[in-house]
């Protein structure tokens, strides 16, 4: 029950509701400095007037965030309660299984399963699953679907049941989108309501993916935890968390010609990472912030876990309102959102700059076309010293001396020279850019421009796009893109999280054995997060991030040791040179082509029933009943033991004595995924089934001073 102490319960009238708010105003006459707190610190506060009990939050924990210090190093703990959790398929089924079980174990106690359901808003985004088997051909969605179902069926039968099994759960089907994508266009209330209440208060979340944060561009305020955080969220239980410093980063002017929402997530990645922000919240502020679009606050934010933070957020603007009528959300939720936000004074105003802990300015017409590479996202370059930075670092990716042979050709079967520096995969994936419709459009004129030159994909390049969801099929299809795209090879191979986490599935055999038998150095180029070395893939070893357009440009290149700003990228059909400056399209023609092809109507296609699933989805044999039926000879969800045993009367309380440390590590330790050698076999997923199992194989590892991560 809510102590509201503070006096600060009142009502907002909007979008057709009257609805109770805790307004922050109220505050203001007792702590003026109130007016000056971050965007964040705000809803922070908020949260905690709402949630005040008298006992897990107190009025004296108000009364810290209310009179935050900026400067202070974090030794306040508070209780904050998200609005809801969000979960993707890998990290989601062992929060799901472990409901299921604590339904066993309440009904052997005598009690109704129907009891036990999330007490928060739960939802999971099946996307980390498909993977790139098939590619190049119009048949690859359609195969790499069926290649998913059939490796991952029984898992799915499971998320199948929990769907119409659990109240407060839902679950977006598989082949719908990337979970960033589809909280960013669909999920995300910015501003929610509880219809029990007719309580309005900002959209927060924990997420059991590091790149929750991605949402964090619309105004709301999440970031990645581990499963039992999420689970404990799912119940109801706040997250305990130290009151955070903020870092505002001051944005100024726009992006100059040529420069893409990727350079600049890779400047600001590189910047922030220099600073020095793990554990600390980041806000960005300053006119520039005006000067970015909705997609483009999204990319920056879903970088978070590269450059330390634990959010990366913007405030609520016009931009935030275009977007969300864009997406088409409904009108009265629109309404709600600006009227709250202007009530609670989150609105965003450039003049009004509040207190941070520190600062660090950026002004956007100084970022430069770069990409990053070849082993970490804050290890930005230049385009022009990419081919540098690769030799640069040959010797250490080979293990060998300094001052090797820089090239080792060697013939593939088809007669095709394959060297060191090879570009094998270019991948549009991830959700940092495939929910950016101004990078997707980009590389989709310049695959129209290559196209047109004479240019095609090297033969030894593995394209793929992944777009972060069917809204990005919408919108290059209405553009007359998506035709160029696939003459190039980057056809649609599915909907998900793919090359990214390392579901880039097999190479092609002859580039295999060319890699093994010349012990190549070669090279992808993905449009995502992350490129630590052997995450992409286990053959090779340079990894670069970049744009859209630069990985379609590389495909056609074939090879990091090029100079994309100087030398030729191909030879047109006419028998002249071609650089990237003639195939590169204008800032212009990219705006006019996303105004003249993006529409809310392609969203609410998409959007109109994404719970229901394809036809698979619906012909899954799924077992009925509250209470999930256990295959005792599954090796893939098992009923986990923790509750056999457990009594109604809780049982004695031991203290842990002599524990140990179990590992001390480093700096700049990651999880990494990477797929076997043999990977044209159907791949059995890890039996991720319980909190226990996901301690050992799910890690959540923050170091000195590199960025939290969970997988």
């Amino acid at each position: 029950m809510t102590t509201n102490s503070f006096g600060t319960k009142t009502t907002l009238t909007a979008g057709g509701k009257t609805l109770t708010i805790f307004k922050l105003s109220a505050l203001e006459k007792k702590f003026p400095s109130i007016a000056k707190l971050p965007y964040s610190m705000k809803i922070l506060l908020e949260n905690l007037l709402r949630t005040e009990d008298g006992s897990v939050v107190r009025a004296a924990d108000i009364e810290a965030v209310a009179k935050w210090e900026a400067k202070a190093e974090p030794t306040k703990e508070i209780a904050f309660t998200p609005s809801r959790v969000l979960l993707q398929d890998f990290t989601g089924v062992p929060a799901v299984v472990d409901l299921a079980a604590m339904r066993e174990a309440v009904v052997k106690l005598g009690g109704d399963a129907q009891s036990v359901n999330p007490l928060q808003p739960v939802e999971l985004v099946i996307d980390h699953s498909v993977q790139v088997d098939e590619f190049g051909t119009d048949k690859a969605m359609g195969v790499n679907a069926l290649l998913e179902f059939q490796r991952n069926k029984e898992r799915y039968q499971f998320l199948r049941w929990g769907q119409t099994a659990f109240k407060n759960f839902k679950v977006v089907p598989p082949d719908t989108g990337i979970v960033h994508q589809v909280n960013l266009e669909y999920l995300a209330r910015v501003v929610f309501v509880n219809e029990d209440t007719q309580t309005a208060y900002p959209d927060t979340l924990v997420g059991t993916d590091s790149h929750t944060t991605m949402v964090n561009g619309l105004g709301v305020l999440g970031w990645g935890c581990g499963g039992i955080e999420a689970e404990a969220a799912m119940l109801g239980q706040p997250v305990s968390m130290l009151l955070p410093q903020v870092v505002g980063m001051k944005l100024t002017g726009k992006l100059a010609e040529g420069a893409t929402a990727t350079d600049l997530v890779l400047t600001v990645t590189q910047m922030l990472r220099k600073k020095g922000v793990v554990g600390k919240f980041v806000e960005f502020y300053g006119e520039g912030v005006s000067n970015l679009s909705l997609a483009d606050r999204a990319t920056i934010a879903n970088m978070a876990p590269e450059y330390g933070a634990t959010c990366g957020i913007f405030p609520i603007d016009d931009e935030t309102i275009k977007y969300l009528k864009f997406s088409g959300r409904p009108d009265s939720s629109v309404a709600l959102v600006e009227a709250y936000a202007k009530a609670q004074g989150f609105w965003f105003d450039p003049k009004n700059e509040p207190i941070f802990s520190d600062t660090i300015s950026l002004d956007l017409s100084t970022v430069q076309p770069s990409m990053a590479g070849p082993k970490r996202p804050q290890d930005r370059v230049l385009l022009s010293e990419v081919k540098q930075s690769f030799y640069g670092s040959l010797d250490s990716m080979l293990n060998r001396p300094a001052g090797g042979a820089t090239s080792n050709a060697t013939k593939m079967d088809d007669g095709s020279v394959l060297d060191h520096g090879a570009v094998v995969i270019a991948a549009i994936t991830s959700c940092t850019n495939t929910s950016n419709p101004s990078v997707l459009v980009a590389a989709g004129l310049l695959a129209k421009n290559a196209v047109e030159k004479g240019l095609s994909t090297k033969p030894w390049v593995k394209p793929s796009l992944g777009p972060g969801s069917q809204v990005v099929t919408e919108y290059l299809n209405k553009a007359g893109l998506a035709v160029f795209l696939d003459q190039l090879k980057f056809n649609v191979v599915g909907y998900g999280c793919t090359t990214c986490i390392g579901n880039s599935g097999p190479l092609p055999s002859q580039v295999s054995k060319a890699i093994e038998a010349g012990g190549l150095a070669v090279a992808s180029v993905l449009s995502g997060n992350r490129n630590f070395e052997g995450r992409v893939h286990p053959e090779v070893r340079a990894n670069y991030l970049a744009s859209p357009p630069l990985v379609v440009a590389y495909a056609l290149a074939g090879t990091v040791n090029i100079d994309l700003q100087k030398d030729p990228i191909g030879t047109g059909k006419d028998g002249k040179d071609v650089f990237l400056k003639d195939i590169w399209p204008t800032n212009k023609q990219v705006a006019d082509t996303v105004l003249a092809c993006l529409t809310a109507e392609s969203f609410k296609k998409v959007y109109a029933d994404v719970f229901k699933g394809d036809e698979r989805w619906q012909k899954l044999d799924v077992p009925a009943g509250d209470r999930y039926a256990w295959d005792e000879a599954s090796t893939y969800v098992r009923h986990p033991p923790y509750f056999e045993g457990m009594t109604k009367e809780p049982g004695p309380v031991h203290d842990i004595v002599a524990a140990r440390v179990l590992a001390i590590l480093g700096d700049s330790i990651t999880m990494t995924t990477s797929l076997p050698r043999e990977t044209s076999k159907p791949r059995a997923r890890p039996a991720r089934t319980s909190t226990i199992t996901r301690c050992r194989r799910s890690i959540s590892i923050r170091t000195a001073r590199g960025a939290a991560t969970t997988r």
